[in-house]
């Protein structure tokens, strides 16, 4: 009887079988029950889709479709005023301050665009640069974010644990830098984020490392137990400045701890609609994977061998092996480790390369979700046995972000 990877990897070459890699698809089942599954996570309050995750206005708009699902959160100014004016969204959180100055232009020439687009800040200085790009009295009011550091800092501040991000840390500091917008002309404060990277985007059961594995654990109940509280105090304090229309928070790794937090009105989620490698190594929830490529075999160099052509499609972040592709169909393949997965050519041993001839696919996952379409023009979407569309990716549509 054929396995549930023999019978995907089966469809996935039938659905495909007139394309020639490489190529990516998404598999639509997958891919929406990942959608309802956080939804289910996400305990009633309302998920914002992270925009960076996906990159492919169309699959963005088949999340937002869905019940539970609204808004998104951009990465950056010029993304976010493409998704507003194409029809994407009228709610656009842009994720990181921008010193975007055409971009920054565009927003203050636009009521209603100013109207659908919120700016991310952690310093007054981010204020100061709008403002040099239009004054304050020649343009609409400008939407604004505040930006809470969610990094644990125990020992007394001696270590840190999480990425780094904002400076404003504590309840103290959200509170003056709300009090600083409250006082500036041509802004309005209404949002307050805050990541929880440690959390939401560190896997607690990485393979084979249960040392590690229990260590991340314990951090992660040590830091979430203390931006609980810290998270409860800034949102307080910045209210004393200004109506919050919303407190994000989170990603796909904490989608149920941070909607548990009374403080937090919406959580955003992507990477796990697409189901990258990264998310494998989560106790708690993992991702049913949607997304994947797939690469030729074009030689057989020795036996046991096989190669395809290209593959080397390497993830962001710091260099080690969680961010290199993982071969996937047929399951037990791996990459050798003098060579990794190459630029041109990517050597493939296993048993399944002993049988792999000439002509065949082999499918990868990516080790992180949006980056996959920064490779490819256009995802092919997979239902049952065909592809039922094709859909551009931001590359596809000549839109390179960052």
């Amino acid at each position: 009887m054929a396995t549930d990877s023999e019978n995907l990897r089966h469809r996935l070459d039938r659905a495909t079988r007139h394309l020639d890699p490489p190529y990516a698809v998404v598999d639509l089942t997958a891919f929406d029950t990942n959608a309802q599954a956080l939804v289910a996570r996400a305990g009633g309050k309302p998920l914002r889709v992270a925009s960076k995750s996906l990159r492919s206005r169309e699959l963005i708009t088949r999340a937002l479709a869905r019940p539970g699902w609204q808004a998104v959160m951009a990465f950056t100014l010029p993304e976010a005023i493409w998704l507003v004016r194409t029809g994407v969204t009228a709610d656009a959180l842009v994720a990181y301050p921008t010193v975007d100055r055409s971009a920054l232009a565009e927003l203050a020439a636009d009521e209603a665009l100013a109207a659908a687009v919120t700016l991310m800040i952690d310093d007054p200085d981010q204020l100061d640069f709008c403002d040099t790009v239009r004054a304050p009295r020649d343009r609409p009011e400008l939407r604004v974010c505040l930006d809470l550091d969610a990094s644990w800092r125990p020992l007394g501040g001696r270590l840190h644990v999480g990425v780094r991000r904002s400076p404003v840390h504590s309840a103290r500091a959200a509170g003056r830098l709300a009090a600083t917008v409250n006082r500036r002309p041509g802004f309005r404060l209404v949002g307050l984020m805050s990541y929880e990277a440690q959390i939401a985007g560190l896997g607690d059961a990485p393979p084979g490392q249960a040392a590690l594995g229990a260590a991340i654990r314990l951090a992660q109940r040590g830091s979430y137990r203390e931006l609980l509280a810290r998270r409860g105090a800034a949102v307080a304090a910045v209210r004393e400045h200004a109506d919050l229309e919303f407190v994000n928070g989170g990603g796909t790794g904490s989608v149920a701890a941070t909607s548990a937090d009374p403080a937090v009105t919406e959580v955003t989620a992507g990477s796990g609609l697409y189901g990258p490698t990264l998310f494998d190594g989560y106790r708690s929830w993992r991702p049913t994977p949607a997304a994947f490529f797939a690469c030729a075999v074009v030689r057989r160099p020795a036996p046991g061998l096989a190669t395809v052509l290209g593959g080397g499609w390497i993830a962001s972040g710091s260099a080690a092996d969680s961010r290199l592709p993982r071969p996937w169909l047929p399951t037990g393949l791996k990459l050798l480790g003098a060579e990794g997965a190459g630029e041109v050519q990517t050597p493939l041993t296993g048993p399944p390369a002993t049988t792999l001839r000439v002509g065949d696919r082999v499918w990868f996952r990516h080790a992180k979700s949006g980056e996959l379409c920064e490779r490819v023009n256009e995802l092919h979407l997979v239902d049952g046995d065909g592809v039922v569309a094709t859909v551009p990716t931001y590359r596809g549509e000549g839109r390179a972000f960052l």
